[in-house]
């Protein structure tokens, strides 16, 4: 794709979005961004679509781009709200099809359909159907990191911010837990309900170690340390707190403390920097190699040609939607 000249009209509209990524961006690099962002903002008001954005995305997408920014749960929400003829999503595989199973009459676009997750690789359909078997009556709950192959044979979807609550609003004393080993292990240890686990992980949080997070707290005076629950026991145990990415968020905003250590994604950080000032984010540099393969030139494109396009099956779709329409419907 042809470089877009960064000329005084695209300065003056893009500039003002870089006041809040300037502390992670430089002013080289958004000389090439800019050029960018204003061709897609301009594009999508053309034909009606909105980007929705995870937290794990770049701060030139997240600030630059996005309309709707948040972790998988507020993005699924947003989806149903959204009036837009077209959805573009920056993230994972797996988000694009959970926006198209909410919202079946949009066109869904994900801007790399190769942008996958390790944890929606450990598990097949096949792989539920067998634990039905042997694990008759047991309610399924699936982490929405799944495909929507494999949420069509489970009960309900969760997410890191709900898992907890959706657990305990099933009437069963055993539930069934998948794919992720580790939030597996965060529920089980809040609830009095027997947990029957998978053996799937996060390749991002996963490589986090209780030994990692005792020398930063040695290298850095007074640190606060908060974890995604998609870590393993331990570093969740070496943290004060613990939490989905939009509750990490809620905790920056409600403590602000001087410095923190974010365990999760390192976009995380960055895309926070501008609205907590105060806050000084260090940064473990764990990045997801699938949300990074969505990049400006690949959204700027699949406006213009409107795909690649996501599409489920009527079957599937029907099924799967159910599993994450029984989620939303917890309270």
């Amino acid at each position: 794709m042809p470089v877009i000249e960064y000329t005084k009209e695209v300065k003056r509209i893009a500039d003002p979005l870089y006041e809040k990524m300037k502390h992670v961006v430089s002013e080289v690099e958004w000389s090439v961004y800019a050029a960018y962002i204003y061709s897609i903002n301009q594009l999508k008001k053309e034909k009606n679509a909105v980007i929705l954005a995870h937290n794990y995305m770049t701060p030139q997408i997240f600030h630059g781009i996005a309309d709707i920014t948040g972790d998988s749960l507020g993005l699924a929400r947003e989806a149903v709200n959204t009036e837009a003829d077209i959805i573009i999503v920056c993230g994972v595989h797996f988000m694009a099809e959970t926006a198209k199973l909410l919202n079946p009459d949009k066109i869904v676009i994900i801007p790399d359909p190769a942008a996958g997750c390790s944890l929606a690789e450990s598990i097949t359909p096949e792989d539920v159907r067998t634990l039905r078997v042997k694990y008759p009556g047991v309610p399924v709950v699936t982490y929405v990191n799944t495909s929507a192959d494999v949420k069509a044979e489970c009960d309900i979807c969760c997410t890191s911010g709900n898992a907890l609550k959706i657990v305990e609003s099933l009437e069963s004393d055993r539930v069934i837990f998948l794919p992720d080993r580790h939030l597996a292990s965060y529920v089980a240890y809040r609830t009095e309900k027997e947990i029957i686990t998978w053996t799937g992980s996060c390749e991002v949080h996963e490589k986090f170690t209780p030994a990692e997070i005792d020398r930063f707290r040695e290298s850095v005076p007074e640190l606060t340390v908060i974890a995604h629950p998609e870590c393993p026991p331990g570093v969740l145990n070496a943290s004060d707190y613990a939490g989905s990415t939009a509750q990490m968020i809620d905790f920056v905003e409600m403590k602000q403390p001087e410095n923190i250590l974010m365990v999760t994604e390192c976009s995380m950080s960055d895309n926070l920097t501008s609205s907590f000032p105060n806050v000084n984010f260090i940064r473990p540099y764990n990045m997801c190699p699938h949300m990074k393969l969505i990049t400006l030139e690949k959204v700027l494109k699949s406006l213009e040609d409107l795909g690649p396009v996501v599409e489920i099956s009527d079957n599937v779709a029907e099924r799967a939607g159910l599993s994450v329409e029984r989620m939303l419907a917890v309270k």
